[in-house]
Formats: structure tokens, C-alpha cells, sequence
């Protein structure tokens, strides 16, 4: 699948930059989306204490990703991440039902940041490898996503860890940069 693939889709002006915050609570598997993204190792991975950042830079392209630990004690320093964001990207635990409450009040809250007002939100709905895991339809109704009128926005149901639905989840975020930097 390959960053470099969603890069070139992307890149529409030279030198064109792109912030990505990748968000969600812990366990979620955020760390493992973004070394999935840059084809790197993803069998030994641990509890992110502070925030991972991948840059790739191609032929005058780059794409930063923020990946920011989902701890409790941690969530309150988000915000100090949210200027200049291009793309949210809120990661889901869909085998996780006891905590959609708290992951859909978490959700809630960044969507009222005036600092990420009418930023594009895609919601990958992980860990879809698991037999308990949520379909993707199933947590856009109880997150009552369809209610969402003031940005653009996704859920996609993905693996982090098999990879499956990443690549359809970065697509719509290249469209959806595209059609915002028009």
C-alpha cells in the first residue's frame, strides 16, 4: 500500500505540506496505523507516553503525521496539537464497546475545537479483524455521526494490523485535502 503511493495522490502543488493528528484513546492502535502507513515493523509495539511523528518526503512532497498517546492524563494536552491541522484522523477500538461512550465524548469534544472547526475527520473503525469487533455502520449510528454538518467526514472500517481498509481510508483523506485546498 504504501505512503508513497497516497503521496503522490496528494501532491497537487510543489512543496506542498500536510498535517495529519491521529488521535483516539489508548489501545486503540494508532502506533500501529502509522507504522502500518510507514511500512514499518509492527511486532513490537508499546503504549505511546508522549506523541510518535512520521515526516516522508517525496520529490518536494511532505506528510507529517502526529500520533498523540490516548491516555487519559494525556488527552488534555491534544489541543496543543490542533493548529494547522489538515486532516483528523480518530481511531476506534471496535472491539472495545465498553469504552464507545467514552471514545464517542472524546470525538464529540474535538468536533466543537474551534481550532479544527470544518477540519475533514476520518474514523477508522480498527481492529475489524477481531469476531467482536462493531461494524463500522454500527458505530456511525451510536456516535451519531450522520449529525455532523460542518466539515467532511468518513468512518472506515480497518486492521491496523493486517492492513485491510487503511489504504481506502487514506484515499478519501487525499480527496478530501484535494478538494479542500481548492
Amino acid at each position: 500500500m504504501g505512503l508513497l503511493s497516497i503521496l503522490r495522490k496528494l501532491k497537487s502543488t510543489p512543496d506542498q505540506e500536510v498535517r495529519i493528528l491521529l488521535l483516539g484513546l489508548d489501545n486503540g492502535g494508532k502506533t500501529t496505523l502509522l507504522k502500518q502507513l510507514a511500512s514499518e515493523d509492527i511486532s513490537h509495539i508499546t503504549p505511546t507516553q508522549g506523541f510518535n511523528i512520521k515526516s516522508v518526503q517525496s520529490q518536494g512532497f511532505k506528510l507529517n503525521v502526529w500520533d498523540i498517546g490516548g491516555q487519559r492524563k494525556i488527552r488534555p494536552y491534544w489541543r496543543n496539537y490542533f493548529e494547522n491541522t489538515d486532516v483528523l484522523i480518530y481511531v476506534i477500538d471496535s472491539a472495545d464497546r465498553k469504552r464507545f461512550e467514552e471514545t464517542g465524548q472524546e470525538l464529540a469534544e474535538l468536533l466543537e475545537e474551534e481550532k479544527l472547526s470544518g477540519v475533514p475527520v476520518l474514523i477508522f473503525a480498527n481492529k475489524q479483524d477481531l469476531l467482536t469487533a462493531a461494524p463500522a455502520s454500527e458505530i456511525a449510528e451510536g456516535l451519531n455521526l450522520h449529525t455532523i454538518r460542518d466539515r467532511m467526514w468518513q468512518i472506515q472500517s480497518c486492521s491496523a494490523l493486517t492492513g485491510e481498509g487503511i489504504q481506502e481510508g487514506m484515499n478519501w483523506v487525499c480527496k478530501s485535502v484535494n478538494s479542500k485546498k481548492k
